[in-house]
């Protein structure tokens, strides 16, 4: 198991309520926080106003269990106690995470908390509120007298720290995750042979930083421009990555590596960083220069959770935003809060636009002709890819503008000692201009379709033989042209989601959406299994309580891509 691996999970899992805010106070400059974080840093998420970690906690404590936990992460005898220490920590996080009283008192986490992610150059920084340090300090003694992973203390300015080595002591290279508090704020970071006892000081928060993001505007903007909310913000900034990796000294990243190549005699980026190389990336990043994420809203109590965020791929490209909004199609609306459906799935996309809207993205990725070779090689390998074969092959499908995949309810049974379904509520739906087409150019595809003498009037026509399943299983299908829509259906909620298309028309409303409830997705097998007297399966028992509801999106605007989420959790009713 590879050490950094596991070091980066642990991280990872402590870092888990970064991008989750209360509503209440704005992003500004007074945050004293800002004053130790960079203006360059390649990544920040700062949870800059207190967010309600118990009552979060509560209202997602069903939906984790520590089952399967021991399968997952194996220790043999061949682990060494770095492995055996974050395995430790992390099985016993997973343990208490299902009761968050524990798992708070545990870890000397205040009811509510505040907290950040960052980095110094390449060297990330994580940075959350602790009420009782004197708890932490007691998990990680617990972890390591369970590992046998000891650790040595230093001093950084006035802050002392705990150091867990991740490397063998014989190794060339030496790395150590550091945890230290001061003032109620712990920071966990690394430590390697490399970094001089300066960069340390500032992750320890020991001396402010030159050009601190408190002297920037750059938080405000990212929540005015993208309409998030200025309680929580993350981005990953582009520009500053490639500068990092193109440049000597423009950065902090930079001047790192070009430190780490003078240590080993080479520098592997060498060949980035010509003039060249330097103007042509920069211009590629001056065009997608961040990725940004922050929240539309959200509610917390302990009984639901209701979280609405979303990721933007910030963009400056206007030609490829505009093809990509070309190739934007229908997605239908099924929204009924009398009946909300257990699955859904649905890719807007205009056929018809498909093929010149990839040849507009093609051409803008050709131009202008890169001289730096590491582009000059990847735009080659594009001149493979020409989208004109697209139109050939989207022909067949002329008029599309959507399709749609909706469960919205079922309920199984046994019949003969086999499965079948007692209720089955399902919709298949192509919407284009002319559907009727669609059904024409497929009969000589496939012969069965030539003795459906289907109607563009709506009426159903059934095609249950078509579907050659088993009698036993219960199902009856039916097809019709509903509007713009063909739709395949059965049950009376398929009907309804089918008869209601009629009212929908083919405006262009998203590019891909799904949806799903997984408590409703898994009861079924649940109660069938519970009937049947068979021994739960374990992944099954652990999901049959799992009270969530995700719903995710991929669409385009004209300031970027736009990735969103959200996700509805209830408290177990335990």
């Amino acid at each position: 198991m590879n050490k950094m691996a596991i070091a980066a999970v642990v991280l990872a899992v402590g870092a888990g309520g970064y991008l989750l805010t209360q509503q209440g106070s704005s992003v500004g400059t007074s945050d004293p926080m800002l004053d130790y974080i960079p203006a360059d840093t390649l990544a920040f998420s700062g949870q800059l106003a207190p967010f309600p970690l118990k009552d979060y906690l509560y209202s997602i404590a069903g939906n984790y269990q520590a089952q399967g936990i021991d399968e997952l992460l194996q220790i043999d005898d061949s682990s060494s106690p770095q492995e055996r220490f974050f395995v430790s920590l992390y099985k016993q996080y997973m343990t208490l995470l299902p009761t968050p009283d524990a798992l708070l008192s545990t870890y000397g986490l205040a009811d509510s908390i505040k907290s950040y992610f960052y980095t110094l150059g390449a060297l990330p920084v994580m940075k959350t509120q602790l009420s009782n340090p004197a708890a932490f300090w007691a998990e990680l003694d617990r972890a390591e007298q369970d590992s046998g992973l000891v650790h040595t203390t230093g001093k950084a300015g006035e802050s002392e720290y705990r150091a867990y080595a991740l490397t063998d002591a014989d190794d060339k290279e030496q790395i150590s995750v550091i945890f230290s508090e001061k003032q109620g704020w712990l920071t966990v970071t690394l430590n390697t042979s490399v970094n001089d006892v300066a960069l340390l000081e500032t992750a320890l928060s020991e001396k402010k930083v030159d050009n601190p993001l408190s002297g920037t505007t750059m938080l405000q903007d990212i929540a005015k421009t993208h309409g998030f909310m200025q309680d929580s913000i993350s981005f990953i900034n582009h520009v500053e990555l490639v500068k990092g990796l193109t440049t000597t000294d423009g950065n902090m990243l930079a001047k790192q590596i070009s430190k780490m190549a003078e240590t080993q005699g080479e520098d592997p980026l060498a060949e980035l960083k010509t003039p060249t190389c330097q103007a042509e990336f920069a211009a590629i990043a001056a065009n997608w220069p961040r990725t940004v994420m922050g929240l539309n809203s959200y509610s917390i109590s302990r009984a639901e959770s209701t979280i609405d965020a979303a990721v933007v791929v910030e963009s400056n490209n206007q030609v490829i935003l505009s093809a990509l909004n070309k190739m934007r199609g229908f997605i239908p609306s099924f929204n009924n809060s009398d009946h909300e459906n257990i699955l859904s799935l649905g890719l807007g996309i205009d056929v018809n636009q498909l093929a010149p809207a990839l040849n507009e993205i093609w051409k803008d990725l050709q131009t202008p002709s890169y001289q730096c070779e590491a582009l000059a090689q990847m735009q080659g390998e594009l001149d493979e890819l020409n989208p004109a074969m697209v139109g050939m092959m989207t022909g067949m499908a002329n008029g599309v503008k959507g399709m749609s995949v909706t469960l919205a309810d079922y309920k199984l049974a046994e019949t003969n000692g086999e499965p079948s379904f007692e209720k089955l509520d399902a919709l298949i739906s192509i919407s284009a201009d002319n559907p009727m087409m669609l059904i024409d150019m497929a009969k000589p595809f496939f012969p069965p379709l030539a003795s459906i003498d289907l109607k563009d009037n709506g009426d159903p026509v059934d095609i249950t033989p078509m579907l050659m399943l088993p009698p036993e299983y219960g199902v009856s299908a039916k097809v019709a042209i509903k509007g713009n829509h063909l739709v395949v259906y059965t049950g009376d909620r398929g009907t309804e989601l089918a008869d209601g298309l009629y009212k929908q028309t083919l405006n262009a409303n998203g590019f891909f959406d799904f949806a799903v409830d997984y408590q409703k997705m898994f009861m079924p097998l649940v109660d069938m299994i519970e009937m049947s007297g068979e021994p739960m399966p374990e992944e099954l028992s652990v999901l049959k309580d799992y009270d969530m509801r995700l719903n995710m999106s991929v669409d385009f605007t004209d300031k970027g891509i736009v990735i969103g989420s959200k996700v509805n959790s209830k408290a177990s009713a335990k």
